[in-house]
């Protein structure tokens, strides 16, 4: 069962994965990321282990994992819900969304 909204992260490599818990940021967290010597890197990993072991509120080590990922360009945008969607639609006076070019 996730504890987070799941994250899509795409490793330097190629591969990817979603992480949703504390155990997936420490799996993430061994993959390949493009600066494992970054203060943002070593904080997470640091937190959650700390929070593996107890002594850290899993929620500020998941922002971390979270921030280490955006600094080094791995975390993949979400695409909104079509829950979201139909609710964009609901609200817009025409009826009409207006989006970015990235489709948000």
């Amino acid at each position: 069962m996730s504890t987070f909204l799941p994250l899509t992260i795409k490793f330097v490599d190629g591969d990817s994965m979603v992480v949703s818990s504390i155990a997936d940021a420490r799996k993430a967290l061994d993959g390949k990321w493009a600066n494992k010597q970054a203060a943002p890197y070593t904080a997470a990993v640091r937190l959650v282990d700390d929070a593996l072991n107890g002594i850290c509120r899993p929620a500020i080590a998941f922002d971390a994992f979270a921030k280490a990922a955006v600094e080094q360009g791995l975390l993949k945008p979400a695409k909104p819900s079509s829950a979201l969607a139909m609710l964009d639609e609901l609200c817009a006076p025409d009826g009409q969304v207006q989006r970015d070019r990235s489709g948000r």
